[in-house]
């Protein structure tokens, strides 16, 4: 089955106070948005179809693409207003596929050995997201910011990306999506991942896959030194298993 992965790097990031954005900024000497595309590349996923903001589409074939010698990247869309309208604008780019991953370009530590389980996952279950259970007990609050509930933790998930799909029924999906929201009595809710879409419009069952709590989204300055760090253990770690398969070839 062929794979496409949407790596989504149009967003601007506020919440940074910085006049680059987050996807740009450096990790170490890379920009953030290399570090996924690499895994990407190194995965089973068949293509990449990247999406960036106005006027960014030269840089990042230029600086980042053709630069690290990302070959998977066939096209370069330019993102939408709103998330939903940068996944939208991608589906409509792919030419053919099966399968479609979904990933947010901020979180650079996204590894290869997730993102091809990732696919063999929804290839069996159709709809997969990964996910990491909740460290925090978590508080469901009311409007006027009383607790309301308190689920148990051992139910609670934090959602990463990516997202795995097969392509036909996000297409579908979203095109509910777009017909909701042209709809003056269409949808109220905030849309904040492309599950929502699935959950919401096809009547699917999304499936959890054991995510990484290294798999991190860079959102403000402290995730910059967080991310560092984990550079630098990933790092060692690589340095250590390079001198192993030495000893083992000597």
């Amino acid at each position: 089955m062929k794979s496409t992965a949407i790596v989504l790097a149009a967003g601007k990031g506020s919440r940074m106070k910085t006049d680059i954005a987050k996807q740009f900024l450096k990790i170490k000497d890379k920009p953030v948005l290399y570090y996924s595309l690499k895994a990407f590349e190194n995965s089973r996923v068949d293509e990449i179809i990247l999406v960036v903001g106005e006027g960014e589409q030269e840089y990042c074939k230029r600086e980042i693409v053709d630069m690290h010698h990302i070959q998977k990247v066939t096209q370069i869309v330019v993102g939408g207003k709103e998330r939903y309208d940068s996944v939208m604008r991608a589906l409509e780019a792919i030419v053919d596929t099966d399968i479609v991953l979904v990933h947010d370009g901020a979180r650079p530590f996204i590894s290869v050995e997730l993102i091809n389980q990732l696919l063999l996952e929804t290839v069996q279950y159709e709809s997969c997201i990964l996910a990491v259970m909740a460290k925090d007990t978590i508080k469901i609050a009311d409007e006027i910011g009383f607790v309301q509930q308190t689920p148990q933790r051992n139910r609670v998930y934090q959602v990463q990306t990516p997202q795995g799909f097969y392509y036909k029924d996000l297409v579908q999906a979203y095109q509910y999506l777009r017909e909701s929201l042209n709809n003056e009595n269409g949808l109220d809710v905030q849309i904040t991942d492309d599950a929502m879409v699935i959950e919401q419009f096809m009547n699917k069952r999304v499936k959890l896959v054991q995510g990484d709590y290294t798999n991190i989204k860079i959102t403000t300055p402290e995730d910059l030194l967080i991310a560092d760090i984990f550079l630098e253990k990933r790092n060692i770690k690589k340095s250590e298993k390079d001198v192993d398969t030495n000893q083992f070839l000597c």
